[in-house]
């Protein structure tokens, strides 16, 4: 008998919350991660759904967070790059929250906690022989290449920017977003360093202008955020580092095998446009988790047709937002004017709609 039923390899937030999820059925987990691996400064924030929180708040996590490193989203604003104006508010789509801005690394400490605690996960510094191997990597994913599973990218020479900001204008809880040609640019509400006061940004642009505005001095870099901004949330300024990653669509041809699954990054990336990309990756563990929960007693964890349930089950929705993102981002990035006129009338025509706007929202929370 192998000494552990699943082996996880990856250790960030998608992992360790299939470690513990997994481990909650029972099953003797071993989380793959690197105990000597330095702890570095993490400007990322990322949007979640409320199924993700229902996730981390089954797991513990969520109710162990500082409350500075949540803030929830009651509205959201969106502008094209001429008339075109989108609005969303939980109020209206009557849900508590459109969405909440959690700190990437508070999250991971969290997670890291409950880990240490869960008596059916073992942390080890290399994978070891397991009925089933979970590839959680990302997506750089060296078990995924070990694999031999195709990984087909499409890079789209834009690269994302992340910062913390601080504004003197109180957040009040809403989103902004703005569709630019070629650019798109999110500032989402967030009570850290300052509450009520403080922004993440995540702003994508082509490679080029992407690099010049990282090369920027601190005030040269303001400024041209508070001309992209027109100063609608305040005279914005740095409260760290910036941080940036390229930008790619990408899909495994392959999630699943004899006894290996791939979830998160390592098999879907998307582009950040819609703040869908972790949720996606949290939407995979509880698939997985609830298709070994209702597996028949006979079939072990590594079965393979046990694992094309789930891939089954991930495979319109990641697809879906693929297409989506990848859609929003051609329609907005184009410069020719009859394009430009179209979207701007699309979003004016959709906010006028409020069942069309439900529907968008009731995606956006349960993907």
């Amino acid at each position: 008998m192998k000494r552990h039923d699943v082996c996880v390899r990856g250790a960030g937030i998608v992992g360790r919350s299939l470690a513990l999820s997994l481990a909650r059925l029972g099953l003797r987990v071993a989380l793959v991660a690197d105990a000597a691996a330095p702890a570095r400064a993490d400007v990322r924030a990322y949007a979640l759904n409320a199924a993700s929180v229902a996730l981390l708040r089954e797991l513990k996590v969520w109710d162990a967070l500082p409350a500075h490193a949540a803030t929830a989203v009651h509205d959201m604003h969106v502008e094209g790059d001429t008339s075109g104006v989108l609005e969303f508010s939980a109020w209206q789509q009557q849900v508590a929250e459109l969405a909440w801005i959690t700190d990437a690394a508070l999250l991971e400490q969290a997670l890291d906690s409950a880990v240490r605690y869960a008596p059916h996960v073992s942390v080890v510094p290399a994978p070891v022989d397991a009925t089933l191997t979970a590839v959680c990597e990302g997506k750089a994913s060296a078990g995924r290449d070990d694999l031999g599973v195709v990984f087909e990218r499409h890079d789209y020479g834009h690269r994302a920017i992340a910062a913390r900001l601080t504004t003197p204008v109180s957040h009040r809880n809403v989103a902004r977003q703005w569709f630019r040609s070629p650019d798109v640019l999110a500032l989402l509400p967030f009570d850290a360093p300052v509450p009520d006061h403080g922004y993440a940004l995540v702003w994508s642009l082509p490679e080029a202008r992407a690099q010049e505005l990282l090369a920027l001095d601190v005030p040269a870099f303001e400024a041209a955020l508070n001309e992209a901004t027109r100063g609608d949330a305040g005279a914005l300024a740095l409260a760290g580092e910036r941080a940036s990653w390229p930008l790619m669509q990408a899909r495994a041809h392959a999630w699943s095998g004899p006894g290996w699954v791939l979830l998160g990054d390592a098999a879907h990336v998307v582009h950040p446009l819609a703040g869908q990309g972790l949720n996606l990756g949290l939407a995979d563990v509880v698939a997985l988790t609830q298709v070994i929960s209702s597996r028949e007693t006979w079939r072990p964890v590594g079965d393979p047709r046990l694992l094309r349930r789930y891939e089954r089950v991930r495979d319109l929705p990641t697809r879906a937002m693929g297409q989506l993102t990848d859609g929003l981002l051609h329609l907005f990035a184009g410069p020719q004017a009859p394009l430009r006129e179209l979207r701007n009338r699309g979003m004016g025509l959709v906010n006028q709609l409020p069942p069309l706007k439900r529907w968008l929202t009731a995606r956006a929370l349960d993907f």
